[in-house]
């Protein structure tokens, strides 16, 4: 009996103890906490959170042509896309990373086919220079839909598809532009052609007896379209005046490939993958025009692939010899 009023005793003390430490814990953080008045509370916040209006340029060019910025809704447009594209931090330094890494195929290709250079940010707007399926089942980085893909040169086998190939797709993607560039005689609206179609683009203009984009009315997703791919523009060539900063070390540097050509099916890409010294995750990430695990290839087709030269995988070989200062892309 005494044993258990001793332990009785014991438990009482050792709780009183515990509310006597969270009550004075809470008396020393009442002191040494500032006290939340509003003034106070508005001041950290000023401090510590702060947005701005994006930056829009006195004058700004899409393709050589001056846009008209003096008009408000050209103006509100514009502003609204790099609002939302200065405020949509992640997705926007994964797009300023990337760049580097394919932005050279790209504006090569683009020189090569008489196409201006500002045209690269269109597959920017469209994908994020990632290899993704959008809804409607438009694929790779310049979101080509199938039957678009086919009309233009871009071949699909069982386990391999070319709008996964950034040069391919490229190429197939200024063929495009340059025949609907031809047709409207202005890039913007060859842009909001390859975004809603030639056809919907020729009949709007006709029915509102216009002859440019600016003063285009027309859906949602197309009126956007091309002030989106002109905001990327603005935001990629000046990043810090956006608020992005960052090193060249920080950014996805292209990959040394070795490039092999294939003309048989293979049933085994595991196999192969090994047969040709590399791990099989690598071997996909560099070739993303491969779709299984295996190509079958019928009619004898010849197909390239990228195999990774010796520590062409290695980030520190591969940043090197960059310097580590903030920079700016352009």
């Amino acid at each position: 009996m005494i044993k258990k009023n001793w332990t009785k005793q014991l438990s009482i003390l050792a709780i009183t103890l515990s509310i006597s430490a969270i009550v004075l814990g809470i008396f020393i953080m009442a002191k040494t906490l500032p006290s939340n008045t509003e003034n106070e509370y508005r001041s950290i916040v000023k401090q510590n959170y702060q947005n701005f209006a994006a930056p829009i340029p006195d004058k700004v060019e899409f393709c050589g042509k001056e846009i008209p910025l003096d008009n408000v809704f050209v103006r509100e447009a514009l502003d609204r896309e790099l609002t939302a594209i200065m405020y949509h931090h992640s997705t926007t330094f994964l797009i300023l990373k990337r760049a580097p890494r394919y932005f050279p195929i790209i504006e090569s290709i683009l020189e090569k086919e008489g196409v201006p250079d500002d045209i690269k940010y269109l597959a920017v707007a469209e994908s994020g220079l990632a290899n993704v399926v959008s809804p409607s089942k438009a694929e790779g980085i310049w979101q080509f839909l199938l039957s678009t893909s086919k009309e233009y040169g871009l071949d699909t086998l069982d386990g391999w598809d070319e709008r996964y190939d950034l040069e391919k797709s490229t190429l197939a993607a200024t063929k495009y532009l340059k025949e609907k560039k031809e047709v409207f005689s202005d890039w913007a609206l060859a842009c909001a052609a390859y975004n809603s179609g030639e056809r919907a683009v020729r009949t709007r203009l006709n029915d509102q007896g216009c002859n440019n984009y600016w003063d285009l009315y027309t859906n949602t997703e197309t009126s956007r379209y091309v002030y989106r791919i002109i905001a990327y523009k603005l935001v990629m060539e000046n990043p810090q005046q956006y608020g992005y900063y960052f090193r060249k070390k920080d950014t996805y540097q292209p990959i040394p490939t070795t490039e092999i050509i294939i003309d048989t099916t293979i049933n085994d890409l595991y196999a192969f993958a090994n047969q040709m010294g590399v791990k099989y995750s690598h071997f996909r990430n560099l070739n993303p025009a491969i779709r299984a695990s295996r190509i079958h290839n019928k009619n004898n087709k010849k197909l390239r692939i990228y195999i990774p030269e010796k520590d062409a995988l290695s980030w520190k070989q591969l940043t090197k010899d960059l310097k580590h200062e903030q920079i700016e892309i352009k």
